[in-house]
């Protein structure tokens, strides 16, 4: 069975960094794109980024360019979102998706093409 699973948020400071890790299982994992959203309170459900297994491709949103980055770590099977330069306004719960097949940059953005998702990780941000 699909499994993904984030970890690494909590409590940091403007301008401090957080790791984030989703872990996956259960599935073989070349043939998928991961992808990274975020949900703040009161707020819809944004991707923030994306990483093709299959060729290495990612994607960044403008509102973190510059400041995360997004990576494979092969050893742990986890996509990893560095977070860097952090805002107040990156506090929301971050999650991790999962999705196969052929959809162009910007859908990868969009929640409603993922089929599996981890159960969010929460990022605060405040001195």
């Amino acid at each position: 069975q699909l499994h993904l699973v984030e970890s690494g948020g909590g409590l940091a400071q403007p301008g401090g960094s957080l790791r984030l890790s989703c872990a996956t299982s259960g599935f073989d994992l070349d043939s998928y794109v991961i992808g990274w959203f975020r949900q703040a309170p009161g707020k819809e459900r944004e991707g923030v980024s994306w990483f093709d297994i299959s060729d290495g491709a990612t994607y960044l949103a403008d509102s973190i360019k510059g400041r995360f980055t997004i990576s494979r770590d092969n050893a742990k099977n986890t996509v990893d979102l560095q977070m860097n330069s952090l805002k107040p306004e990156d506090t929301a719960v971050y999650y991790c998706a999962a999705i196969k097949g052929y959809y162009t940059e910007t859908s990868r953005l969009q929640p409603i093409w993922y089929d599996y998702w981890g159960q969010g990780t929460q990022v605060t941000v405040s001195s």
